[in-house]
């Protein structure tokens, strides 16, 4: 199996450079850009499999730089990294584009074992079936491509993960905390925040059709349900 490349953004020399060198020792290869600038740079010249960006960055503060790499790529897997604990502040991450959030001081081994679970190619090949009709749309879930008529959405993995586990529940509850457990490894209130904000994305990537309606049901989950 190749090495994953990881494109990681710190300004601070001293959590970079120790960063850097552990995730290297983990298996990673490893560009490391301590300005918004430069990482963007780093991003339009080469391939990368995963983003790990610290939210203030001089230059290019991470927020753009995320708006900026999502324009263009939907799919890559992005871990924010942030002293802030602002609910407000977590939740701009998510809806501009971020699939995690790690809280500053972290440990390298958390960081590794979130990044492994955004990294793992094996899950969409687990599922039997690959197109999933919902409602007025076709979710082709191999590609990540939500389609209504001959309008296409793509869908980052994470939001596409979810949209298959509720369509395929056949109007069963996705169970929050477990959907936590599983996709995050964590049930705590930034996960949480994150997951209400995917599904905020979803309902309106399904808007189209007023017959598809997904239900919060208080302290259990969600439903996928078609009228």
């Amino acid at each position: 199996m190749s090495k994953q490349h990881v494109l990681y953004l710190e300004d601070d020399s001293h959590i970079g450079e120790l960063t850097t060198e552990m995730l290297q020792k983990a298996g990673f290869i490893v560009v490391w850009a301590n300005d918004g600038k430069e990482g963007l740079n780093k991003f339009k010249e080469q391939q990368f499999d995963i983003c790990i960006i610290d939210i203030m960055m001089p230059k290019l503060d991470g927020y753009t730089l995320v708006k900026t790499i999502r324009a263009t790529n939907i799919f890559i897997p992005i871990i924010f990294l942030s002293a802030r604990v602002l609910t407000e502040d977590i939740i701009k991450g998510f809806e501009i584009g971020g699939d995690d959030y790690v809280r500053k001081p972290f440990s390298v081994e958390e960081l590794i074992v979130r990044m492994k679970r955004l990294l793992n190619k094996n899950s969409i090949e687990s599922y039997e079936a690959k197109i999933v009709n919902i409602g007025k749309y076709i979710l082709n879930f191999e590609r990540l491509e939500l389609k209504i008529g001959d309008q296409i959405t793509e869908l980052s993995p994470r939001a596409g993960e979810l949209l298959y586990r509720m369509a395929t529940a056949k109007n069963r509850i996705l169970s929050r905390r477990e959907t936590l457990l599983d996709l995050w490894g964590d049930d705590n209130f930034f996960n949480s925040r994150s997951l209400d904000v995917f599904i905020s994305k979803i309902r309106k990537c399904l808007s189209a059709d007023g017959s598809i309606k997904i239900i919060n049901i208080r302290a259990m989950g969600y439903k996928l349900i078609i009228e």
